[in-house]
């Protein structure tokens, strides 16, 4: 490729919204632009890096015995009202309906349109195991996007679902994938982690995530040394620290105006008490219309991951204004424990349990109640839950060691479907050994080519540009002419002949030092550059290295060639 002639050159601008290194050195360096927000073109030199990608994950995930399909973007509405995830997803869901009123939804995952596809067969339990992937475009409208391309509303992903006779065979293949993205990632230039993981509504015993360690990371990532265990901050289990409490003996319930006072700080300011005396109770409806209480420690808050888990519901949200002021008779921010209805079931947090003489809410607007204790104002708990938000400082509970945290980009995950699935999409069954129709038992594996291709960027740049790893480098070299057009067209051709990729600077109108500063942007491995000073040689030199030699053709062709 001659650079003259290549779409999407180098500028010196970033986007105003960029942040991110990836996000300002692949505009920079010619590789993405932004249409709407969310959404970006990639441009040959980006186009060239994700395919190159993709090469390499197809390549592992066939190897593995994962077999290629393809899957319509637009999904049929009713298969996800069969599953009822059209009310129930994480992410807006974008629907659209064709000159014939049928309703779809641009797909955002593919698990209903795959056991559909799959339940269009008549399977046996000879025919299983298999595992079947795709590279699909997927739409999700993110409230926010950002981070160039880390989170966007609009992404090829590689997903893939694979299908059991039961658990023990599903365990097979999760260690499989295990292995197959371990290699994947390792080929494509990334270190990665294997983090516990939140399964969302679906639960079970099974979901990890693989993050790349980077400062950009939208996860905190919590690390247990002794045990080399990793967990997502969404599931990651948390004894709170303890705190000195001064007085042993209990004082009178007393209620206390702090008009306008919501904020656990300013309250505990106001009261003159640690912040740990204070109480968050915050009140949620669940799926089912059901109205909980969760009170946790005044500096924590509430994990909403883990409260679905251990309440057992799809989803959660917090219980509107109006419900809360007819429940409780109080606005917003003053609901306690103290007088709740009892068809509000109360969790509590164990960072609660040993307190005496607490705060919380008075269920009574601008009104505050102190010195509060378990057995005389309320009912001694019969349990205690783990659902605070884990934060640094906590200590894991299995060993009583304090976490070491760092951020992390997340590139991959694998996850346990089960049943989940298969019970809810009628016909979603195998014939067993014994002539009865079972259900598939079923797994999930995705890899965000996107937040590959950015994740890369993040851990492979410097100063002056990108740092690709030769694996999927848009190029294996960037060729410079300097003043010497006609011997560098001879090299150019002649790498070109040999099966090099190459990306030859040819322009006449830009100085050697732009040039040189482009090839440090562009961050293609290897420099070549051919002037008068070089003579008949040319000059080598490695993106990360300040040295440069001079080599023969010969030489330089052996060398790219062994790399």
């Amino acid at each position: 490729m001659k650079y003259s002639k290549l779409f999407g050159k180098t500028i010196k601008n970033v986007p105003k919204d960029a942040t991110l290194a990836s996000h300002k050195l692949l505009h920079q360096a010619g590789f993405i632009r932004e249409s709407t927000a969310g959404r970006y073109y990639l441009l040959p030199l980006g186009q060239i890096v994700q395919q190159k990608i993709i090469k390499i994950v197809k390549e592992e995930m066939d190897r593995s015995g994962a077999q290629e399909i393809v899957a319509p973007i637009l999904h049929p509405l009713y298969l996800w009202q069969e599953t009822n995830r059209d009310k129930a997803t994480g992410f807006g869901l974008i629907t659209i309906k064709d000159r014939h009123g049928m309703e779809f939804v641009m797909g955002g995952t593919a698990e209903e349109m795959i056991v559909d596809l799959v339940r269009k067969f008549q399977i046996s339990y000879k025919d299983l195991p298999f595992h079947l992937y795709q590279f699909s475009a997927k739409f999700r409208d993110e409230l926010r996007s950002r981070g160039g391309l880390l989170r966007v509303r609009e992404f090829i992903m590689k997903d893939g679902y694979s299908f059991h006779k039961d658990e023990e065979d599903f365990k097979k293949e999760y260690a499989n994938m295990t292995k197959t993205y371990t290699k994947i990632f390792k080929r494509l230039g990334l270190e990665t982690f294997i983090v516990e993981a939140d399964n969302g509504d679906i639960g079970g015993d099974y979901a990890h995530e693989f993050q790349v360690k980077a400062s950009a990371g939208e996860d905190t990532i919590y690390y247990v040394p002794s045990k080399k265990l990793f967990f997502n901050k969404e599931i990651a289990p948390t004894s709170a620290p303890k705190f000195n409490q001064l007085e042993e003996y209990v004082l009178p319930l007393e209620e206390v105006e702090g008009k306008g006072l919501i904020g656990v700080d300013e309250l505990s300011k106001f009261l003159n008490i640690p912040v740990e005396k204070t109480t968050k109770t915050i009140l949620f409806e669940t799926d089912k219309k059901e109205v909980i209480a969760a009170a946790v420690r005044g500096e924590y808050n509430v994990d909403e991951a883990k409260l679905k888990r251990i309440i057992g519901c799809q989803s959660l949200k917090l219980l509107d204004p109006a419900k809360i002021k007819k429940l409780t008779g109080a606005e917003v921010g003053y609901a306690g424990l103290l007088n709740l209805p009892h068809n509000i079931k109360v969790f509590l947090d164990d960072s609660m349990k040993g307190r005496i003489n607490f705060e919380c809410g008075a269920n009574k607007t601008n009104y505050h109640t102190i010195n509060v204790n378990f057995g005389r104002d309320l009912p001694e708990p019969d349990k205690f839950y783990d659902f605070k938000e884990t934060k640094p400082g906590d200590f894991y509970p299995g060993t009583n060691e304090k976490y070491e945290t760092f951020r992390g980009i997340e590139v991959g995950n694998i996850f346990q479907l089960g049943y989940h699935y298969t019970k809810k999409m009628k016909g979603a069954t195998f014939i067993d050994q014994d002539g009865s129709e079972k259900p598939y038992y079923m797994g999930c594996y995705g890899i965000g080519i996107g937040r590959t291709l950015s994740a890369i960027v993040e851990i492979h740049h410097d100063d002056f540009g990108i740092t690709w790893p030769e694996s999927i480098s848009p190029f294996a070299v960037h060729l410079i002419s300097i003043k010497n057009n006609k011997k560098a067209e001879e090299v150019y051709k002649k790498l070109d002949e040999s099966g090099i990729e190459v990306l030859y600077d040819d322009r006449e109108d830009v100085s050697a030092g732009g040039k040189f500063a482009d090839f440090d942007l562009i961050g293609i491995p290897v420099r070549l550059v051919v002037s008068e000073k070089t003579d008949d040689k040319i000059e080598w030199k490695d993106r990360k290295n300040k040295n440069s030699e001079l080599l023969s053709f010969d030489q330089v062709t052996a060398r790219l060639k062994k790399i």
